[in-house]
């Protein structure tokens, strides 16, 4: 497992995408009753997967990752690459049409938060952001003079430009007046560091306690960091707007399956109402491909200028 790690982190996988595949490796072991990977082979997997198919009936999505990190495992890890897997029962992908919320019920939401959530919110609909997105925003990458955040290392680790909207640069720019209080306040007590990706940290050894890496919705707590040991502050953790998010949409008797995540398919869906041309929209998301954000189309046209025949029956 740690072989799998130091392979992720050399070929620049994201988190995220680490602690998946360490995941599915370790349940696919565990599968097989512990026996090692390397004592296992196609069929082996196959029988892993399609137990995911057939038994807990879980998504495609799902069933892929998992694929993916046993590929990437006998591949890359053990050098034994699988082949084909002709008995392999894949899930049947389906494509649903995003929750998005109406203005009004974004705005009733939003109205039910307070304090740094309802700004972490207010910036994820308001500039499009996903939430990994948000909790690492760092305080370079606001520019409250131009009006846009730099989002960095974003879903496929590509870096992006979007909107910060007027209304929340003042918001924003108070938040930032407490922050680097905060700051000055660790910096005093020894700490004052942020974590700093890749090997950034050795290339720019003071860059850490500068103001401008800190993140703009840090932890409340200090943590030690690289092997010093010095206390740093990292960012928050998704969950703290999205419980508030939640908790929110109860209170405001929104009746939709919504997440924190539903802000950004309104904000995709509400500027393409307003106008909004789809390719603008896709650089703003940060899509690979226009075919991703024209799922947003099919949410305006299915019931854009159509009148339903009952609305003609005559009483």
């Amino acid at each position: 497992m740690d072989l799998v790690s130091t392979l992720c982190r050399r070929r620049h996988f994201s988190p995220r995408t680490e602690e998946s595949y360490r995941y599915w490796i370790r349940h696919y072991i565990y599968f097989h009753d512990k026996c090692h990977p390397g004592a296992l082979g196609a069929q082996e997997v196959e029988d892993f997967l399609n137990h995911l198919a057939t038994v807990r009936q879980v998504s495609a999505s799902t069933q892929t990752q998992a694929l993916n990190a046993l590929v990437f495992l006998y591949e890359a890890v053990l050098e034994k690459p699988l082949g084909r897997m002709a008995g392999l029962k894949r899930v049947q992908r389906h494509h649903r049409v995003p929750v998005v919320l109406t203005r009004d019920e974004v705005r009733a939401a939003l109205a039910q938060m307070s304090g740094t959530p309802r700004l972490m919110a207010e910036l994820i609909y308001g500039a499009g952001l996903r939430v990994q997105e948000c909790v690492t925003l760092r305080v370079k990458d606001v520019d409250l003079a131009a009006g846009s955040l730099s989002v960095r290392s974003g879903k496929g680790n590509k870096d992006r430009t979007t909107v910060l909207p007027s209304r929340l640069r003042e918001p924003l720019q108070q938040h930032l007046l407490r922050i680097a209080a905060l700051h000055k306040k660790d910096l005093s007590h020894g700490a004052g560091l942020a974590p700093m990706p890749n090997a950034l940290a050795r290339k720019y050894p003071s860059a850490s306690s500068s103001l401008a890496w800190q993140f703009v919705f840090p932890s409340s707590v200090l943590r030690p960091w690289g092997d010093t040991g010095r206390l740093a502050r990292w960012h928050t953790s998704d969950t703290t707007v999205q419980r508030a998010f939640r908790a929110a949409v109860r209170s405001a008797e929104i009746r939709k399956h919504a997440s924190v995540h539903t802000l950004r398919h309104s904000f995709a869906t509400h500027l393409l109402a307003s106008g909004t041309d789809i390719r603008t929209i896709q650089l703003l998301l940060g899509h690979r491909s226009l075919q991703t954000t024209m799922i947003y189309t099919h949410v305006l046209e299915a019931t854009r200028n159509v009148v339903s025949p009952f609305d003609k029956l005559e009483d």
